[in-house]
C-alpha cells in the first residue's frame, strides 16, 4: 500500500510539474503571436502570467518592457528593463533601451556607462550604439572659452 501511494504522489507531482512548464511555455509563445498582432493588452496579461510561471524569464520582461513603451508608461517600462538586466546583463536590447531612457533624462554619465558596456555585448545592435553616441555629443554642452 505504501508503494502505491509513493508511486501516485510521484507521478502526481510528475504531472504537475509537467503542466506549469507547459503553460509557462504557451503563455510565453501567445504573448509574442499577441505582441506582433499588436494586441497589446492581451499580450501583456499572457507575458505576466508566463512570469508568474517562471520568474526569471527575462524575455517576458523584456516584452512587457517594449508594451509599457508603447503605452508611455515610463515608470513601468524602466522597472521592466532593469528585471531584465538584473536576470541577464549582457541582453543587447535591454541595454541600449535603458540607453534611449537615460538619453531622454540627460543623464549622459550613465549613457556614457551604457555605451561602454554595450561596446562588450553588443552583436545585432551594434549599430545603435553610433546613434546614441551622436546624439550624446549633439547634446552634451560644449565648453568654449
Amino acid at each position: 500500500m505504501i508503494k502505491i501511494t509513493k508511486l501516485v504522489s510521484i507521478f502526481v507531482i510528475s504531472v504537475t510539474l509537467i503542466s506549469s512548464v507547459l503553460a509557462e511555455s504557451i503563455s510565453f509563445e501567445e504573448g509574442k503571436t499577441k505582441y506582433k498582432e499588436k494586441k497589446y493588452e492581451e499580450s501583456k496579461f499572457l507575458f505576466q502570467r508566463s512570469i508568474v510561471f517562471n520568474p526569471k524569464d527575462s524575455e517576458s520582461y523584456l516584452y512587457l518592457a517594449k508594451i509599457y513603451k508603447f503605452e508611455e508608461n515610463k515608470r513601468e517600462e524602466e522597472k521592466n528593463i532593469n528585471t531584465v538586466l538584473l536576470l541577464d546583463p549582457k541582453n543587447e536590447e535591454a541595454n541600449y533601451l535603458l540607453m534611449e531612457i537615460e538619453l531622454k533624462k540627460s543623464n549622459y554619465s550613465k549613457v556614457k556607462e551604457l555605451a561602454e558596456n554595450f561596446t562588450k555585448i553588443c552583436n545585432k545592435l551594434c549599430d545603435k550604439k553610433i546613434l546614441i553616441l551622436k546624439s550624446l555629443e549633439n547634446l552634451e554642452p560644449k565648453n568654449e572659452s
